[in-house]
């Protein structure tokens, strides 16, 4: 199987890459199958991004912090370990956002697509799932919609629910809301297409981001999964991200 490092800028996975690659070889992503990526959660989003439509299995190795996408480091039988792996597919979000200044932005979410104030002012938001308007009224510090794979980021620390893999099901969560207060978020159907609609958006500014994609001043922004696009990770079978994200519900 050929394979290529890739390596978070971090001198911990620098070196770990130079390590891996005197001892296994490494060949160009463009010819790779599969792409080894050592560092955190955050590189493993990039590197997701990065090879988004390729068809490239992603197999990370944590030399990051958090490491809930990685699989533990390890320099032994490395090639086993990728003949062995599971594989995961996951379907981003599509955000569509229209800035108060006319401009259309689009970006792909595998986590999630968050909402949040920019300035002192509580951010008003309207939101609607299928074209129709679900709450009037949201004031908030943001809102922020999450996939399965992301539910236990952003979304967990918000208070949303965790949803285990494979469920076609999308979270809906407020983040920090103060009317309705006691509106804790929804359950929606992965083909849900849902609309936020920034209500007196230059009084009370707003900024839209895809994962680490971030557009300021929004007026309005719409998510829908992707069904067309997937990112392919990569886990070891005794720590597959099922097993993870049901444990994660379970912790104290």
């Amino acid at each position: 199987m050929n394979f290529a490092i890739v390596a978070a800028e971090s001198e911990e996975a620098q070196e770990a890459k130079v390590r891996l690659t005197h001892r296994y070889g490494s060949v160009p992503a463009a010819r790779a199958e599969v792409i080894v990526a050592l560092g955190g959660d955050g590189f493993m989003l990039e590197t997701a991004h990065a090879h988004l439509g390729t068809g490239k299995a992603i197999y990370g190795m944590n030399r990051g912090t958090v490491g809930f996408l990685m699989n533990g480091y390890d320099e032994e039988a490395l090639d086993e370990r990728l003949e062995k792996a599971v594989k995961v597919s996951l379907h981003p979000l599509r955000m569509q956002a229209e800035t108060v200044g006319g401009s259309s932005v689009e970006a792909l979410a595998i986590n999630e697509v968050s909402l949040l104030r920019e300035s002192r002012q509580a951010a008003k938001i309207r939101i609607s799932v299928d074209g129709v308007q679900r709450l009037d009224d949201l004031i908030c510090d943001g809102i922020l919609l999450s996939t399965p794979a992301g539910s236990t980021a952003y979304n967990l620390s918000a208070h949303g629910p965790i949803i285990p893999i494979g469920t076609p099901l999308l979270a809906l969560t407020p983040i920090s809301a103060f009317r309705p207060r006691r509106w804790r978020g929804a359950l929606l159907p992965h083909g849900a297409k849902v609309r936020f609609e920034v209500l007196e958006a230059k009084k009370r500014p707003v900024s839209a981001t895809a994962d680490y994609t971030e557009v300021r001043d929004v007026a309005s922004v719409e998510i829908y999964e992707d069904r067309e696009e997937a990112v392919h990770l990569l886990f070891d079978p005794e720590h597959n991200l099922e097993e993870r994200i049901l444990r994660e519900q379970f912790l104290p």
